[in-house]
C-alpha cells in the first residue's frame, strides 16, 4: 500500500506500508539519494510482512516525497519528519535506518529521544556527520564520489552516479536493483543531494543516552560508510551489539536478505519480549 502522511513544516511525505495494521511497527528509513524502494527485499518477505507491519519512508526531497527548498541542515526538520511517521505506524516501532538513515534517526533521538521506541537498527550507518567526525566516516567509494556527484551538471554528475552505484553494487546486488538505485540518485535535484551534506553535528551525547536494544549492522567490505562508524555507534550506545556481515559492502540487506531479515526478524521479535 502506498500512502502519506505530514511531516514537519507541512512537507508531505511518502510511505510504503506492508503487513497488518495492529502488528508491532519496523518503520524503515532509506540513505542519501535513495527511496522507500531500497527496502524492497524486506517489504516483499512474508516471514516480516506477515508478522510485522513494515513502513518504509520516502525522505524529504527524495522519491514520492514533497521537495522543500530548505530544511535539509536542520535536525528538528528530519526528526519531525520521522515523528510523523512513528504517529502513523503505531507504538514500540523498531526504527531501522541505513546510511544517511542513521543520521536521520540519530535526528529523531537529538529531538524526542527514546520513549516511543521499541529498538533501533543501524545499517551501514552514519550517526554523525562533518569533518573528523568519527560516527560519519566515509570509505573509498564515497570519498571518490564527491563533489561531482553533488554537481548541477549533468555532464558531471551522472557519471559519478554511474560510478558511484557501480562500486556499491558487488556481484551479489542484482542488476535490477543496481540500475532503480541510479535512477533513485538521478531523481534527487542536485540541490538536494548536496544539503545533505552541508551539515556537522556530533552525536556522541545522544547515542549514550540511549537506553533502548540496539543492533548495528554493517558491512566488513563497506567501501561507502567506513567500518569504524559502526564501531563509534555501538561502542557510544550502552548494551548495542555489533553484528559484521563478512565481505559484505555497503548492501548487506540486499546482498544477503536472507540472512539480514532473519537477524531483523529475532531482533525484533526479541526486542518485543522485553
Amino acid at each position: 500500500m502506498n500512502t502519506e502522511v505530514t511531516g514537519a513544516g507541512g512537507v508531505r511525505i511518502a510511505l510504503r506500508v506492508e503487513g497488518p495494521e495492529n502488528a508491532r511497527p519496523i518503520v524503515f528509513v532509506h540513505g542519501w539519494a535513495q527511496s522507500a524502494a531500497a527496502w524492497s527485499a524486506q517489504l516483499a518477505d512474508p516471514a516480516l510482512s506477515g508478522q510485522f507491519r513494515l513502513v518504509a519512508m520516502d525522505l524529504r526531497g527524495h522519491g514520492a516525497s514533497d521537495v522543500p527548498k530548505d530544511g535539509y541542515d536542520d535536525p528538528a526538520q528530519w526528526a519531525g519528519d520521522l515523528a510523523a511517521v512513528l504517529d502513523f505506524a503505531g507504538p514500540d516501532a523498531i526504527v531501522v535506518g541505513w546510511s544517511y538513515g542513521g543520521l536521520v534517526i540519530t535526528d529523531y533521538l537529538r529531538e524526542h529521544g527514546t520513549a516511543r521506541l521499541g529498538g533501533i537498527v543501524f545499517v551501514g550507518a552514519i550517526t554523525e556527520i562533518g569533518r573528523k567526525r568519527e560516527g560519519g566516516a566515509t570509505g573509498p567509494i564515497m570519498r571518490a564520489a564527491l563533489p561531482a556527484a553533488l554537481s548541477d551538471d549533468a555532464e558531471v554528475a551522472i557519471p559519478a552516479l554511474v560510478e558511484f552505484t557501480r562500486a556499491q553494487a558487488s556481484p551479489k546486488v542484482p542488476g535490477a536493483y543496481a540500475q532503480a538505485m541510479l535512477g533513485s540518485s538521478l531523481s534527487v535535484p542536485p540541490a538536494v543531494r548536496g544539503a545533505l551534506f552541508r551539515r556537522d553535528i556530533g552525536s556522541g551525547e545522544v547515542l549514550a543516552a540511549v537506553d533502548k536494544p540496539t543492533l548495528v549492522v554493517h558491512g566488513s567490505a563497506d567501501g561507502v560508510v567506513d567500518p569504524s562508524a559502526a564501531e563509534y555507534s555501538a561502542g557510544k550506545i550502552p548494551g548495542a551489539v555489533l553484528r559484521w556481515f563478512v565481505e559484505a559492502g555497503h548492501l548487506p540487506f540486499v546482498e544477503e536478505p536472507e540472512d539480514f531479515n532473519s537477524v531483523l526478524r529475532r531482533f525484533a521479535g526479541d526486542a518485543a519480549a522485553e
